[in-house]
């Protein structure tokens, strides 16, 4: 059975609260496991939340910054502790390959698991298969700092009433799947068009171009708001965004399920968080993050 959900291991911004760990997020896309970010104790918030060594297929790194990076160690650890049998990849900014290094043999261990390196040195395409396509855009922080997007390629669904009328069943449906006509009758006149999910991650940034391009017509976007909106000015000066900021990206770019995370310890009521969003305009699901949360991703329209 295929599962499609976000996995929060954590959720705080800088350093971890009594109730918050640093950051750390788990997407699960059916028979694969997507590694975001992975802060201090995440090794621990992973066998809190279920999720074991072996769920893991890529880790996504934004940006060098501890509280989204310094779970790597006790990270990749694990999974050669465990032997995972399956090959790993890591994506993380190029320029900060001596962070990457320094974390991945932070002290002595065995190594048993083909991690593979792919740091990220530009916009684009990371990886491609038949289940998503992977990309990153770069973001503005005071490090550089790249935020991800996995796109499902979209498919068909094929119009029970349009076969019918054009006497197609049994065997010939699939065979009009397979070679995209059947006699005169060709796969677009029997079906339509299946967009594909697609979800956004996007951390530490001011407003760029790059927020924009991720969250476009996200069906979720896991992004930060490390502040509310009284303190827009510490938000822009830290590189970080909003609250309200959040959702009005999220609105502007038809995204179906926000998923607001990255607190500033400032902060105690996070229903301030909701009501910012909702503010600027925001009229979707929306998710006001916390430690071991599972948040679905929105089935297709």
């Amino acid at each position: 059975m295929s599962v499609r959900e976000l996995v929060v291991l954590g959720t705080a911004s800088q350093v971890p609260t009594r109730h918050r760990n640093h950051n750390g997020y788990l997407l699960r896309w059916d028979g694969e496991g997507l590694l975001f970010d992975p802060g201090e104790g995440t090794q621990r918030q992973m066998l809190r939340a279920g999720v074991a060594a072996h769920d893991l297929h890529r880790i996504c790194v934004t940006h060098f910054h501890g509280d989204h990076s310094l779970g790597l160690a006790g990270v990749i650890q694990r999974i050669n502790l465990d032997r995972v049998p399956h090959e790993i990849t890591a994506h993380y900014p190029r320029s900060g390959q001596r962070f990457f290094d320094r974390l991945r043999y932070a002290t002595a261990y065995r190594e048993t698991v083909q991690l593979t390196e792919a740091p990220v040195a530009a916009d684009g395409v990371l990886a491609s298969s038949a289940a998503y396509t992977l990309e990153a855009r770069k973001l503005s922080h005071p490090v550089e700092s790249y935020g991800y997007r996995l796109v499902e390629p979209d498919g068909r669904r094929m119009l029970p009433e349009r076969l019918a009328s054009y006497g197609i069943k049994g065997p010939d449906v699939g065979r009009i799947q397979r070679e995209g006509a059947l006699g005169d009758v060709a796969l677009e006149d029997v079906s339509e068009v299946r967009r594909g999910q697609r979800f956004a991650f996007v951390m530490d940034t001011r407003l760029c171009d790059g927020v924009h391009a991720l969250a476009e017509g996200a069906d979720m976007l896991v992004i930060e708001s490390t502040f509310l909106d009284a303190d827009i000015e510490l938000a822009v000066d830290h590189g970080h965004l909003t609250a309200g900021q959040a959702g009005g990206i999220a609105r502007d770019a038809g995204v179906r399920h926000l998923v607001l995370t990255h607190f500033s310890q400032r902060y105690s009521e996070p229903d301030e968080f909701e009501r910012q969003a909702r503010a600027a305009g925001f009229e979707g699901e929306l998710t006001v993050a916390h430690d071991l949360l599972r948040v679905p991703v929105p089935k297709r329209r």
